[in-house]
């Protein structure tokens, strides 16, 4: 189960690297007229560079640099590593010199928890553990957990009960516990732009699970990225093209907890599962992390209040679609 849970997105670059060749780094120095493409994985994602560079020498570096970064911060991040940071806090409950990065995702975690009215709180997984035990029993009830066990989980979900700083991270209520997948492959993909642009790098796209654009393509042409309702669609059904922006997908076909799909992978931190309204829920704006966060709480809005947090926000655009198929795209446009 442990590998179907952290497949938590259901991202495509479809469009964003036709026809280029794929290099790992030991192959760097074919193709010089080329971008180097490189592929691997990122906390359980898939994960995609593409870099314009002419010295095949420094592109070698930079990835085995970028390779280095992103199991630094799966040190950090990653529910799946029993050694993570994350993993050590939610085993105790407190975490003294919490490395930064840690306190950093926080910080921007409740950025995007006050700014969603809640809806965005990494603070489910005690949800996310009730769900999957209950689906994993044999014979489980169809119907999901029961309704006393529910209301004592949801008792522990809740930002305002995790305090953090330089210093310490602690639950104030024993049994809590955070998941950052709703918004770390967006950290890690806005941490390895930081890395790329110090290094010089003016014409990238990055995916670590979520998608960002170091400028434009060579030829001053935007990035396109490929959107559909499913990793494994064989077209996407709708093309964003991005210069300097982020672009982060939820869908609800990417996890759901029982056979039948009834209850999926994205939380409500008040409610649980709750009915799934959006087939597709993308975000584009100008970094990965906000990005992220808000496709992972718009998922749990209606349209409207969507719509509305989008007049807010004129740095972001929408683009959906509606469980009956409808698409719909509004905001800033990209």
């Amino acid at each position: 189960m442990a590998e179907s849970i952290r497949r938590r997105r259901a991202i495509c670059i479809m469009a964003a690297a036709a026809g280029l060749p794929l290099l790992g780094v030991s192959s760097a120095a074919r193709a010089t007229a080329q971008p180097l493409v490189w592929t691997g994985q990122a906390l359980g994602a898939s994960a995609t560079i593409i870099l314009n560079i002419e010295d095949r020498d420094k592109a070698t570096r930079l990835i085995r640099h970028v390779v280095a970064e992103v199991s630094r911060l799966e040190d950090v991040f990653s529910l799946y590593r029993p050694h993570s940071a994350l993993s050590e806090l939610n085993r105790t409950g407190a975490l003294a010199a919490p490395p930064p990065e840690l306190v950093a995702l926080l910080e921007a975690s409740r950025g995007c928890y006050d700014a969603t009215g809640g809806l965005f709180d990494p603070t489910v997984q005690p949800l996310f553990a009730l769900y999957a035990r209950h689906f994993s029993r044999p014979k489980a009830d169809p119907g999901g957990p029961s309704r006393k066990a529910l209301n004592t989980t949801l008792a522990l979900v809740g930002l305002d009960g995790v305090l953090a700083n330089r210093d310490r991270v602690v639950f104030t209520r024993p049994g809590m516990a955070l998941t950052l997948n709703g918004i770390a492959q967006g950290y890690i993909t806005d941490r390895i732009v930081e890395l790329l642009r110090i290094e010089g790098i003016s014409s990238s796209l990055v995916n670590m699970g979520e998608d960002r654009a170091i400028g434009a393509k060579p030829d001053g042409s935007g990035w396109r990225i490929g959107l559909a309702l499913t990793e494994m669609a064989g077209e996407p059904n709708a093309v964003v093209t991005i210069i300097d922006r982020a672009v982060a997908t939820s869908s609800a076909a990417g996890f759901h907890f029982d056979a039948y799909g009834h209850f999926g992978h994205i939380l409500h931190p008040r409610l649980g599962a709750m009915p799934e309204r959006f087939a597709r829920m993308t975000v584009v704006a100008s970094d990965a992390v906000t990005a992220d966060g808000l496709s992972t709480a718009f998922s749990l809005m209606t349209e409207d209040e969507i719509r509305g947090h989008a007049r807010m926000r004129p740095d972001i655009t929408v683009d959906l679609v509606a469980l009956g198929g409808g698409s719909t795209r509004f905001g800033h446009s990209p």
